[in-house]
């Protein structure tokens, strides 16, 4: 069988002068714009702020938007459906001039600070730069717990909105330093959950 070396050559150069031409030329496929940044943005701009403060935000969910009511509009902010403010006052309502400060030692913190009596005592925690536990910032979890060493909780704290403690464990000295306002000197270990 008879090899013919000129039709071969020619095939080979005719072949590479092709790829040649394809590669100078190029397939003139371009690739998509890179839209990261535009869609990061349209769903930044698609949730609604959170109330939740920083830097420190240890939340979990998020979301600020009140809950439309079924069949209805949205409550305004902050209010539940079928809730009105007939005159109702909790512990941080205490107007400035009646406020009470009272000694709380932080055990794990290591010091003994004044905090008063209409403010929880997570922020008050918080205002003295401790950087404590919490997440829904509501009664409704157990994040921010603590231990008051002392006795009953409620002989120290006035909760307000507590939903997650049962008596039992208010009677064992635990608190939700979220919703939890003192009301005489006591010691705390933060961080400590039934």
């Amino acid at each position: 069988m008879a090899v013919n070396t000129t039709a071969l050559g020619l095939a080979v150069v005719l072949s590479g002068v092709i790829a040649v031409f394809h590669y100078v030329r190029g397939t003139e496929w371009e690739s998509a714009p890179d839209i990261s940044e535009e869609v990061l943005e349209r769903r930044a701009a698609s949730v609604p702020e959170t109330e939740f403060p920083e830097p420190y935000n240890r939340s979990i969910g998020g979301g600020g938007a009140p809950a439309a009511a079924v069949g209805g509009e949205a409550a305004e902010e902050g209010e539940l459906e079928g809730e009105t403010d007939q005159g109702a006052s909790g512990p941080g309502d205490i107007p400035e001039d009646e406020v009470e400060y009272f000694e709380v030692e932080f055990t794990k913190e290591g010091e003994t600070v004044e905090l008063p009596n209409n403010q929880p005592i997570l922020d008050s925690g918080e205002a003295e730069g401790f950087d404590l536990p919490y997440a829904c910032r509501q009664g409704q979890c157990v994040s921010c717990a603590g231990h008051i060493t002392d006795g009953p909780s409620e002989d120290f704290v006035v909760h307000d909105n507590q939903e997650m403690l049962s008596e039992e464990e208010i009677d064992e000295g635990y608190t939700l330093t979220c919703v939890a306002y003192p009301r005489d000197d006591f010691t705390l270990e933060t961080g400590e959950a039934p």
